[in-house]
């Protein structure tokens, strides 16, 4: 768990023991590694979705799985939540009209499904397809001046851009899109989107020397239908550590706002097992 002052500027607390979940903390399936952490506050408790890897006849697949804490701080692992005959990953998780939603990484079966809670958080119904026939990758939604947009990688070096007036359907590609071509370093999405005061902030993960090296963040400064325009912030928003557990990279971050305007989040690491 990371805090500070912005989504961008993130570093461990000093009350926060990390990590806070590791593969040894799953009791229900045999775990590889936990990875791609992403949390929503609801009713006094916060809840946090990522994959697991796990082994079966077939190879590793990811299924998706929960724990939950009343600080953000300390975690309790509960179960695995969501999976299917594919692997999971990436479980972009939010609340829209009284209804939770989840997107996980399909791009085994080339989708982006889009998954309801039926009994928050344990039970999640497929209740539509969004899109189809590329190999989707970390697909990253947020709704910006009345309409929903959805950042997508391709092959770690490909972003491209959706948008739609419905959450649901209508689904279409930006006409600048795709936003990036052949750029490992800047493409692959790395997190949530925030919207703040009319401000809209990207994550990306630095795939072009290893998978998930570091987070950039990006401010995009103009969006519509037909215009798309970032900025790359100064600094990396999160770089490996000095621990075991985020010695060699760290690719993914999800920040929300407290009420007192500071930002917390739940990020993930690559280290030694």
């Amino acid at each position: 768990m990371y805090t500070g002052k912005t989504p961008d500027t993130l570093s461990p607390p000093p009350d926060a023991i990390n990590p806070v979940l590791t593969a040894q903390d799953v009791t229900d399936v045999p775990a590889n590694f936990v990875a791609d952490p992403f949390m929503l506050f609801e009713e006094n408790c916060w809840y946090m979705f990522f994959e697991v890897e796990t082994t079966l006849d077939k190879g590793p697949v990811g299924k998706i799985g929960l724990a939950t804490s009343t600080d953000g701080l300390r975690w309790k692992y509960n179960k695995i939540v969501l999976e299917e005959p594919f692997h999971l990953s990436y479980p972009y998780v939010f609340k829209w009209e009284n209804d939770f939603y989840l997107i996980p990484e399909t791009r085994s079966v080339r989708e982006v499904r889009l998954y309801r809670a039926t009994d928050f958080p344990w039970k999640w119904q497929n209740t539509g397809l969004l899109l189809k026939g590329r190999r989707f990758a970390d697909s990253s939604l947020f709704r910006f001046h009345d309409l929903w947009w959805m950042f997508s990688d391709a092959g770690n070096n490909t972003l491209r851009l959706y948008y739609s007036h419905d959450l649901t359907a209508g689904w279409r590609e930006h006409r600048q899109s795709p936003i990036l071509k052949r750029n490992p370093m800047y493409a692959r999405p790395g997190g949530r989107v925030i919207v703040t005061d009319n401000t809209v902030i990207r994550f990306a993960q630095d795939c072009q020397t290893s998978y998930g090296k570091q987070v950039f963040a990006f401010t995009v400064t103009e969006l519509t239908p037909k215009i798309y325009r970032e900025t790359l912030t100064a600094e990396p928003a999160l770089t490996p550590g000095a621990f075991r557990w985020n010695r060699f990279g760290m690719h993914t971050v999800d920040p929300h706002q407290l009420a007192d305007g500071t930002w917390i989040a739940c990020v993930d690491g690559l280290g030694e097992r």
